[in-house]
C-alpha cells in the first residue's frame, strides 16, 4: 500500500508592504532628474485582499481596485491591462493566456482557456516551405507566428461571469499609467535592447519603443498614449471593438501585411489571419484539473495547456515519498525524476482537445502515476528522452514508442495573483509568447502582436509517433502555463503561477513542493534556486545550485547538468490562519517582483 505523508501549508513570517499608485511624470516644462520607480517589496502580510506581480505599477492598480471595493477578478484584471503598460514584451491585448479562479460564494475553482488560435486556413504544414520548416527566428517575427489574441476576451469573460466591476473602470488605472507614464527600469531597458534590432524594422514599433532611434534610459518615465487611448475605446465600447470593430480590421491588416521599413533587408512573412478568426473566436469556460496531495486539493489548467497535467502527474508521482525527510540532494532527484516523467508523457498525449483525443483524467490517475514512479529508482538516472507511458493502459515500469522532445516556448510571459476580502482568489498567467512577441506593433494602437503559433511543432518530432501539437485549422498550440490554486477543506490556502515557457512547469511544481513539503516561507520557495528537467539529457539548473555542494552529489548518481542563469519569475498569495493573506513575489529575478495588500499588518 502506498504511503500519504500529510503535511500541513507552511506560512510565512512577517513584512510589511509598501503601497504606491502610479508613479508621477515628470512636469514637462523643465528638464526633470531620473525618477525613482515604484518601490518593491516581495513579500507583504495584512487583510482586505492581496496583490502579486512582476511590477509594483500593476501590483498598485490591483490594490486600487481592491480599495475601491472591486473584488479579486476586478483586481485581476486591472493588474493585467497595467502589465499591459508596463511589461509590453510579455503581455498585451495583442496575446493570451489562461484564467483560473476561486469563488468564495460557491467554493468553486473555475477556468478560462484564453488561448490564442491559429486561422482558420492554417494546416500542419503552417511553417513549412518546400516542405522544410523555416528557420524558427524567421518565424517569431512574422504575421505566420501571430494568433486570434485571447486576452482581450478572458477579461470580458471574467468579470462579466465573476467580476463586480465594468471593464470600463477596471482599465482606469492602466489608463492612467498609460497616458502618464512608468518609470524605466534596467529590465525594460535590457529587454528593449536584445529586441532593438528587430523593432528598428518595423516603424510604429520603433516609434514606441525606441523614440528618436534611441534605447529608453533608466530612470526617464515612458509613456504610451497610443495604448491609452486602445484602452479607453475597449472600455467605452467593449472588446468587441477588438473582434469585431476597426481594431479588428487595423490588426488584421497588420498581419496580413506586415509594416515594414523599406529600408530593412528583413524578411517578415505575411500572416494568413482574418476578420473572420477574430469574429469567430471564443474563450472556453472549462473545467479544471485537480489531484489530491498531502491532503490539500491543487487545481490547475487543463488542455489547451499542459501546465495542469503535467504538475499534477508529477505531484501524483512524488506522493509515496516523504519529501520532507530526505537530504537536499535526495529530494531534488526525486523532483528532477519526476519531472522528467511528466514532460515524457506530456509531449506524447497532451495537445488541444478539439483536435486531439487527450487522456486528461488518465494522465492524473493515481493509478497512472503508480506505473511511472516505480522507474525512479534512489541510486541512478532515467535515460532522456525517456519514451511515454500510456495513461489509458497503464503497466508497472513500462515505456514504449519513440520519445516526444519539449518543443521550445518563449520564456517572458507574465503571471498575477490577487484575492480579496471575501476569499475569492486568482491566478492568472498572460503572454505573447517571446520577449517582444512578433516584434510587430498594431501602428496607432499601442501594444505588440503575439507570435504564439511557434508554440506548435513545427514537424513532428519523429514519423514513428503521433504528434499532438501540430497547427490546425483553428487550433489552440499547446502551452506549458500552469496558473493553481490549492485549497484545504474547500478553502483556499495557496495560489501561484509563473513565466518562462516551458519551465512554468517545473517552477510551479518546484514552488509547490518547497513550501508545501520542505517548509518553507512562500517567499523563500519561490526564490530558491531552481531546477528543472524537461525530458533531456541535461537538467537546467539556476547559479545557486550550480555553485552548490549539492551539484556534485548530484551528478554522482548520473545527473547532468547546464546553467541557466534565471528559471521562472512567480508570485502567489497564501491564506494565513488567521485570515490575514500573504503575498508573496521573487527577490531578484526580473528585477524582483511586487507584493501587496490592501491594510498591512504585521505578526505581532
Amino acid at each position: 500500500m502506498r504511503r500519504s505523508v500529510a503535511r500541513n501549508v507552511s506560512l510565512s513570517a512577517v513584512v510589511a508592504a509598501v503601497v504606491t499608485v502610479g508613479a508621477a511624470a515628470p512636469s514637462p516644462s523643465s528638464p526633470a532628474p531620473p525618477a525613482a520607480p515604484t518601490p518593491k517589496s516581495p513579500v507583504a502580510v495584512g487583510y482586505g485582499g492581496a496583490v502579486s506581480s512582476v511590477d509594483a505599477d500593476a501590483s498598485a492598480a490591483g490594490i486600487e481596485v481592491l480599495r475601491k471595493g472591486g473584488n479579486a477578478v476586478d483586481a485581476a484584471v486591472a493588474t493585467a491591462a497595467a502589465l499591459g503598460v508596463t511589461e509590453p514584451y510579455s503581455a498585451g491585448l495583442g496575446g493570451g493566456g489562461y484564467f483560473v479562479t476561486y469563488n468564495a460564494r460557491k467554493h468553486t475553482v473555475e477556468t478560462i482557456d484564453g488561448r490564442e488560435t491559429a486561422p482558420r486556413r492554417a494546416d500542419a504544414s503552417l511553417f513549412l516551405e518546400n516542405g522544410k520548416p523555416i528557420a524558427f527566428a524567421d518565424a517569431v517575427t512574422s504575421g505566420l507566428s501571430v494568433g486570434t489574441p485571447g486576452t482581450p476576451a478572458t477579461w470580458d469573460a471574467a468579470l462579466d461571469a465573476w467580476g463586480s466591476k465594468s471593464l470600463r473602470d477596471v482599465l482606469k488605472p492602466a489608463v492612467r499609467l498609460a497616458r502618464d507614464g512608468f518609470v524605466v527600469d534596467s529590465t525594460f531597458r535590457s529587454q528593449t535592447e536584445s529586441n532593438e534590432e528587430r523593432f528598428a524594422d518595423f516603424p510604429a514599433t520603433s516609434k514606441l519603443f525606441l523614440p528618436g532611434g534611441r534605447l529608453p534610459v533608466v530612470g526617464s518615465v515612458f509613456k504610451n498614449p497610443d495604448l491609452a487611448r486602445t484602452y479607453e475605446l475597449v472600455g467605452r465600447k467593449g472588446v468587441d471593438e477588438l473582434y469585431r470593430g476597426a481594431l479588428a480590421d487595423d490588426i488584421v491588416r497588420t498581419v496580413r501585411t506586415p509594416p515594414v521599413d523599406p529600408k530593412a533587408d528583413r524578411v517578415v512573412r505575411p500572416g494568413d489571419l482574418t476578420v473572420k478568426d477574430l469574429r469567430s473566436y471564443r474563450v472556453l469556460r472549462q473545467a479544471p484539473t485537480e489531484v489530491r496531495y498531502r491532503g490539500l486539493d491543487v487545481y490547475g489548467m487543463a488542455p489547451s495547456s499542459s501546465g495542469g497535467t503535467s504538475v499534477g502527474e508529477a505531484l501524483n508521482i512524488l506522493e509515496s515519498t516523504d519529501l520532507s525527510k530526505l537530504s537536499e540532494a535526495q529530494y531534488l532527484h526525486r523532483y528532477i525524476e519526476a519531472s522528467r516523467i511528466a514532460f515524457a508523457d506530456r509531449g506524447r498525449w497532451v495537445g488541444d482537445p478539439a483536435f486531439e483525443d487527450v487522456p486528461t483524467r488518465q494522465l492524473l490517475s493515481q493509478r497512472f502515476a503508480d506505473s511511472r514512479e516505480c522507474l525512479i529508482k534512489d541510486d541512478a538516472v532515467l535515460t532522456s528522452p525517456l519514451a511515454p507511458g500510456d495513461p489509458r493502459h497503464p503497466a508497472d515500469c513500462r515505456t514504449g514508442g519513440p520519445a516526444a522532445l519539449t518543443t521550445y516556448e518563449g520564456e517572458n510571459t507574465t503571471h498575477l495573483t490577487t484575492a480579496d476580502k471575501w476569499g475569492n482568489v486568482v491566478a492568472y498567467t498572460l503572454t505573447i509568447e517571446q520577449t517582444g512577441g512578433s516584434g510587430i506593433t498594431v501602428p496607432g494602437r499601442g501594444f505588440l502582436l503575439n507570435n504564439e503559433l511557434t508554440d506548435f511543432s513545427f514537424a513532428p518530432a519523429s514519423p514513428a509517433v503521433h504528434d499532438p501539437n501540430l497547427p490546425g485549422p483553428g487550433k489552440r498550440p499547446r502551452s506549458s502555463i500552469s496558473p493553481t490554486i490549492v485549497l484545504e477543506h474547500g478553502r483556499p490556502v495557496l495560489a501561484l503561477g509563473s513565466p518562462g515557457g516551458a519551465t512554468i512547469i517545473t517552477t510551479v511544481l518546484q514552488s509547490l513542493i518547497g513550501t508545501v513539503d520542505r517548509g518553507m516561507p512562500l517567499v523563500d520557495a519561490i526564490a530558491a534556486p531552481r531546477a528543472s528537467q524537461r525530458n533531456a539529457a541535461r537538467t537546467e539548473i539556476e547559479p545557486g545550485l550550480w555553485n552548490s555542494p549539492v551539484r556534485a552529489r548530484l551528478e554522482a548518481l548520473g545527473h547532468a547538468f547546464t546553467q541557466n542563469p534565471e528559471i521562472g519569475a512567480a508570485t502567489g498569495v497564501q491564506r494565513l490562519p488567521d485570515g490575514r493573506w500573504l503575498a508573496a513575489a521573487e527577490k531578484e529575478r526580473r528585477g524582483g517582483g511586487s507584493a501587496m495588500v490592501v491594510r498591512p499588518v504585521g505578526n505581532s
